[in-house]
């Protein structure tokens, strides 16, 4: 199925569903849906980043420090980030450790998130649609070359956040 086609979870300002429709009339329309995000860390500590495709319907190009994507109608977060880390980065059977739920708001994007975080050090195999490349970084590391390259601003938001929150 073409990604533009997929069938989003569609929620209200309070994150309960009402319904779905497919992800580019949700796009379109400006509708609020719902989203998974993934801060992969490896044993040493470092982040996945990756730079996304020319092609994404949404920050094309830049880059990601969390895998994920939308929700599709009738999954859990749960399922969808699951399915998203196998998905783009190929990484099966990872414990999940949920983190926050959070609601972010751009030009072209209304999204409550969840965040989830893990420790992976198996094989990458990047979604070549979605996924240009993706490389472990120092996070101090990641956080500067932001400075001065495009990174997806709900990405750096739950990035920012969780290290508040970890650090705290």
């Amino acid at each position: 199925m073409n990604p533009r086609d997929e069938e989003v979870a569609i929620v209200d300002a309070n994150n309960r569903v009402t319904g779905s429709a497919p992800r580019h009339e949700m796009r379109a329309r400006g509708l609020i849906h719902r989203a998974t995000y993934i801060l992969v860390f490896n044993r040493r500590g470092e982040l996945f980043v990756q730079e996304r495709t020319k092609s994404k319907d949404i920050y094309p190009g830049y880059f990601d420090v969390a895998t994920g994507g939308v929700v599709l109608a009738g999954e859990s977060y749960e399922e969808s980030a699951a399915r998203e880390l196998a998905e783009e980065i190929g990484a099966e059977g990872v414990a999940l450790q949920g983190c926050f739920d959070f609601y972010h708001q751009d030009a072209g994007n209304k999204v409550w998130g969840r965040l989830f975080t893990c420790v992976y050090d198996g094989p990458i195999t990047l979604q070549a649609a979605e996924v240009a490349d993706g490389f472990f970084m120092a996070v101090d590391e990641v956080l500067k070359m932001a400075d001065s390259r495009p990174f997806t601003p709900d990405g750096l938001l739950v990035l920012r956040r969780h290290l508040a929150e970890r650090d705290g």
